[in-house]
């Protein structure tokens, strides 16, 4: 039952200004006393009086607490109060002294003074001119810190945003929310256009207001963005904007397959439901920004669509990349093919291998072009061709950097060709702060860089890598065209290879131990879309199989038998280790959250743990990385191992192939279970033993190239579960979710002029 405290902060035990987690003593009114307080919250202060409204928990170790839901802060209104709060260290130039020297001269009007008339603070011994700048500085700003955290409270915005708000705008930020409040929408990492929206129009802004129909426009690309498309043409942008603008994402915001949801007569477009807007005040906002340079608007008739609509930072990448790769290539940079003829056949020998024609022209056309792309599925020999065309340039004393746009791809690498490779990240020294050191001032010192699975660069990182690179410099992508392309904005191998502009290899023979892999050959059918096969007759000598199943909570049970008991007893592999479950879709009876919780629970289901909102974790828990932390040196896609947990503490330590990261409590949520990931995640990772649920539940994933990608995930055995029909689904589904890009076309515009 929700129950509200007055209090007066005490001290302040922990409190984390990136997500506002705070833990702090309070003395509360009613007859509570001192009573510990956790929650969210906006950074406070010994002395501050606070509201908190929120629920009695019981701790494990430190007993009763209160957790806080909101937190609404009031000035401190006693001596000993006020005294706490100026000698807190909130105010830089005033210490615990200073703080009983400014109360025993003003009482309880010093806060009023400090506001009002600061030059009365002279009189007070200690106090000069400098003292009195330095206090008025540091007041001025916290006043403003705390103006902003009040109107978001009103507001109803979070407190976690008020850090990221106020290093934005600094002290004109409530100005600057009054005056656009939009602007949260895609300005703040974190804040969606609903909560900038809800703000906008209890702040009396109308529903057809320019501005708002502009933070519409400015999210509905976002929103692309996200689902990896580069621009969209006006046509689909439309319903999006205008489904914003009604009260929600039109559908579920996915910008592949926009359904219009608005009466198609253009006079239906301005009745009160749809808020008096349809696509002509659309049209005048995209004007108007592109006025601004915050969109740019192109007539892209090469395919057939009369206006794209960019985000400006994403048509400049794109433009950008097309102009460093056409120079790149451009520029001449010698070599002694002769001799690369020469050492090919003896590194062979020394490999024991014999390389075949379409092998040896790939390792040739790696070594002789400025700029060069291999492809190809499984047992086409890319692994091969790598590690012979590295030893090539080598051999030549270029200078070699390796590198993957994951940890695992790029430690892969280094295991097949014996060269040292590393993220892309971190090869362009990536700060945390944002950008690359490694960029057009500070080239990399490299007269080759390999990077493989490429499939998975985005515009913004390939732009990054084209950067760093000298004009003398050589590039070779190498990755799979047919698997699932970047999470981010873009489709940059496709494109590159479409383009016909940059030379390329792609590989098509699978070789003869290849050939006996049902994984490899039922990948390849599937590239083609067609239905895999199964071996007959079944049995644990054969690493694929494709089991039909119709009902889910059938396909979850047999998926729990096969992961704990089936494939442990015939392959001998280890259901923590060594099985990875690979699923399109996060929710459902099949997604990867109900999943992890069954798995867990079969796998490991006791010992020390931690529980974060619903998610519990455990000592031997499998687990994600989700995102890029330089500080802790692990990076997104990141497998690693619980080995400790401190439930009174909430830390666990993670074992990342040897490397012990610990995490805090609020950290946790950087973590996700193991036992079930998405196929997405899975992208530039392997796993000994791979099982994917195929159903029409995930019908909006269904997709060849998923299919693919998981399948291909697998080494030693793989096990599809799930209907035919949704297989077939699948395979028939190429080119649903077509990502609208254009550097296919600027390529071809660079080297035809």
């Amino acid at each position: 039952m929700s129950e509200t405290l007055k209090a007066e902060v005490r001290n302040i035990t922990f409190h984390n200004p990136s997500n506002g987690w705070t833990v702090a003593r309070v003395q509360a009114e009613g007859g509570h006393g001192s009573v510990t307080v956790v929650g969210v919250m906006p950074e406070v202060h010994p002395g501050e009086m606070v509201e908190l409204s929120g629920c009695w928990k019981e701790h494990p170790k430190f007993g009763r607490q209160f957790e806080v839901h909101v937190c609404q802060q009031m000035m401190p209104a006693t001596e000993n109060g006020i005294n706490r709060y100026l000698a807190s260290g909130l105010i830089k130039g005033v210490g615990k002294v200073m703080a009983g020297r400014l109360v025993e001269a003003f009482g309880t009007e010093v806060l009023e003074i400090l506001d009002s008339d600061p030059e009365r603070l002279l009189a007070v011994e200690g106090v000069g001119r400098k003292t009195l700048a330095k206090i008025k500085e540091s007041w001025d700003s916290q006043h403003e810190v705390r103006n902003l955290m009040l109107f978001l409270q009103s507001h109803e915005v979070s407190p976690t945003h008020a850090a990221r708000i106020y290093q934005r705008y600094g002290n004109s930020a409530v100005d600057k929310l009054k005056d656009n409040p939009y602007e949260l929408a895609y300005e703040i990492r974190g804040i969606a256009f609903r909560t900038a929206d809800n703000m906008a129009l209890k702040l009396g802004f109308a529903t057809d207001a320019p501005q708002r129909v502009e933070a519409a426009v400015l999210y509905a690309l976002k929103m692309a963005t996200d689902k990896g498309h580069v621009f969209l043409p006006f046509e689909k942008l439309v319903p999006g904007v205008l489904g914003l603008l009604a009260g929600g994402q039109t559908g579920n915001g996915d910008f592949n397959s926009v359904e219009m949801e608005f009466p198609p007569d253009e006079e239906d477009w301005a009745c009160d439901e749809y808020v008096a807007i349809g696509p002509v005040q659309v049209e005048a906002a995209v004007g108007d920004l592109s006025v601004r340079k915050k969109v740019m608007v192109e007539d892209l008739s090469a395919q057939g669509i009369e206006r794209a609509v960019y985000l400006m930072q994403y048509y400049r990448q794109e433009t950008e990349i097309a102009s460093r790769l056409y120079h790149l290539i451009e520029h001449p940079t010698p070599l002694d093919i002769k001799k690369i003829h020469t050492v090919m056949p003896r590194l062979e020998a020394s490999d024991k291998i014999e390389l075949s024609g379409e092998q040896r022209e790939a390792v040739l056309g790696g070594c002789e072009n400025k700029v060069f792309v291999i492809t190809g599925g499984p047992g086409t020999g890319k692994t091969t061709i790598t590690r012979i065309m590295v030893q090539c340039l080598d051999e030549m004393k270029f200078r070699i950097k390796l590198a993957a746009p994951t940890g695992r791809a790029a430690k892969r690498m280094a295991e097949a060709t014996g060269f040292p490779a590393s993220t892309l990240h971190r090869l362009l020294q990536y700060s945390p702060d944002g950008g690359f050191a490694k960029n057009e001032d500070d080239k990399l010192k490299a007269d080759a860089v390999v990077v493989d699975e490429a499939s998975m660069l985005d515009v913004s990182l390939f732009l990054a890598l084209l950067r760093s690179l000298p004009l003398t410099c050589r590039l070779i992508l190498i990755g799979d065209v047919n698997q699932l392309p970047s999470v981010g904005p873009g489709n940059i191998l496709a494109d590159v290879i479409d383009s016909q502009a940059v030379p390329s290899a792609v590989l098509t023979r699978i070789y003869r131990q290849a050939q006996e892999s049902l994984i490899v050959t039922n990948a390849h059918r599937i590239n083609n879309g067609q239905l895999p096969e199964n071996p007959e007759p079944p049995g644990p000598e054969h690493d694929f199989f494709w089991i039909h199943r119709q009902e889910a909570l059938d396909i979850q049970r047999y998926i729990l038998e096969l992961v704990t008991e089936r494939i442990p007893a015939a392959y001998g592999l280890d259901p923590k280790r060594d099985i990875q479950v690979l699923t399109p879709i996060h929710k459902g009876e099949l997604g990867t959250q109900v999943l992890n919780a069954l798995l867990q629970e079969r796998i490991n289901p006791h010992g020390r743990e931690v529980k974060r909102g619903n998610t519990i974790y455990r000592v031997g828990d499998r687990v994600l990385q989700l995102k890029n932390d330089y500080d802790k040196d692990v990076f997104n896609g990141d497998l690693g191992w619980i080995e400790t947990v401190d439930p009174d503490q909430g830390e666990v330590l993670v074992n990342f192939e040897g490397r012990m990261v610990t995490y805090e409590s609020f950290e946790l949520d950087e973590l996700a279970p193991a036992y079930a990931i998405s196929v997405h995640k899975s992208q530039g990772s392997e796993y000994p033993a791979v099982v994917m649920p195929v159903v029409t539940q995930h019908y909006v994933m269904l997709e060849r190239n998923l299919i693919y990608t998981g399948l291909t995930r697998a080494k030693r055995l793989a096990v599809m579960i799930g209907q035919p029909r949704a297989m077939n689904i699948g395979l028939g589904r190429k080119d649903s979710r077509k990502r609208y890009t254009h550097l296919r076309y600027r390529l071809q515009e660079a080297v035809n002029r």
